[in-house]
């Protein structure tokens, strides 16, 4: 086998697989940034006298915000099922997404987001708000 031929041919490759990796690094530390979301958790203690129906109704209210609110990226939420009864009375988890602070800071004050907070007062025993920048 002439080497003078192969030395070329794996000088290209090599050259093309430094690329490939090269540019997977920065596709990958660019999806990085553009996937960095700031989570708005809420966890929700209900008074004892709120109805069934009255916490359906602020259910209702809290998962109709992502239509009402363009900064709203995502929204889930859910109740208590662990198994270890460390919930200190907290029944609900909503966890709503942001993609920056200023999406947060302009749903904070939102209209909407006010009428359903004027909806949960009179029911909501203690409410505990934890942000975070996923990773």
């Amino acid at each position: 086998m002439r080497t003078d031929a192969v030395s070329p041919l794996c000088a290209l490759i090599v050259l093309g697989l430094g690329l490939a990796v090269a540019s997977r690094a920065s596709a990958e530390q660019g999806s990085d940034k553009s996937a960095k979301l700031l989570r708005h958790v809420v966890l929700l203690k209900f008074k004892a006298d709120a109805t069934a129906e009255q916490i359906r109704e602020i259910e209702t209210a809290f998962a109709a915000l992502p239509k009402k609110i363009d900064s709203i990226k995502a929204f889930e939420w859910g109740t208590d099922v662990a198994p270890e009864n460390r919930s200190e009375g907290y029944t609900h988890c909503f966890l709503v997404t942001f993609a920056d602070e200023a999406g947060r800071d302009a749903y904070l004050p939102h209209p909407a987001h006010q009428e359903f907070v004027a909806l949960l007062k009179p029911k909501l025993e203690k409410v505990l708000v934890v942000d975070f920048w996923a990773k």
